[in-house]
């Protein structure tokens, strides 16, 4: 539940820099949510880089590392198929 309330926390904060400046929040909802994607994409892109120079396999470190970030939990009959 914590992390819930610090996103909503983090949330209001920004929405609130955006009255005190005189601006709407920029996008409609489901813009807003691609934006969030990419976000959580972008947070991925430098330390897949840095691992990458390291002389690391960069997909198993997306495999590994990325993929619950950036999806959260799958669930455990995630990957048979659906027929």
């Amino acid at each position: 539940m914590k992390p819930y309330l610090l996103s909503l926390g983090a949330g209001m904060l920004v929405g609130i820099v955006y009255s005190l400046l005189g601006v709407r929040s920029p996008a409609p909802p489901v813009i807003a949510l691609v934006g969030l994607a990419g976000i959580l994409a972008g947070e991925q892109v430098v330390p897949a880089i840095r691992h990458g120079l390291a002389g690391h396999s960069v997909v198993a470190f997306i495999e590994k590392r990325c993929l619950h970030h950036v999806l959260g939990r799958l669930p455990a009959n995630c990957d048979q198929d659906a027929g």
